[in-house]
């Protein structure tokens, strides 16, 4: 084999495993990439279904049930716009409440209820996740305008 022929193979062996490398990477970052709804969204059916995703918004008032066995929860998400139920087993944080800014992140079930896997509140009285306050603004926004 010439010097010529076994530098091509070489240059060709090394592309091949950054090709290989790239669509790894590419793979595994698709794989744990997890999106943001609003509830007026999930109604919409913006939403994946079968993916895990994250939807956020105030927790809604006299909504929270917590079941017998102590770890699940059953409470309502809503953007003042629509309302997605949540069920999550599991610890809450402490400083989960209902009318307070929250972000679930799970799977929406066949019978329409958020299966949350992860449930994040705020961390001081004026946090609000970005994205839980921005769309609270635009159901906000749309209600406004509807009621006129």
């Amino acid at each position: 084999m010439k010097p010529r022929h076994k530098r091509m193979a070489l240059v060709g062996a090394g592309v091949a495993l950054l090709v290989g490398a790239v669509a790894l990477v590419l793979n595994a970052f698709s794989d744990n990439m997890v999106f943001f709804f609003t509830p007026t969204q999930v109604a919409a059916k913006e939403a994946p279904q079968n993916r895990t995703f994250r939807i956020g918004g105030m927790v809604q008032d006299g909504s929270l049930q917590r079941q017998p066995d102590g770890t699940t929860v059953h409470f309502i998400v809503t953007d003042t716009a629509h309302a997605i139920p949540v069920t999550y087993t599991g610890a809450l944080p402490d400083l989960f409440k209902e009318g307070k800014g929250v972000v679930a992140q799970g799977k929406l079930r066949e019978d329409g209820v958020f299966a949350a896997s992860e449930v994040l509140a705020k961390h001081d009285e004026n946090y609000m996740p970005p994205e839980a306050a921005h769309a609270l603004e635009q159901a906000r926004k749309a209600q406004s305008t509807v009621v006129q």
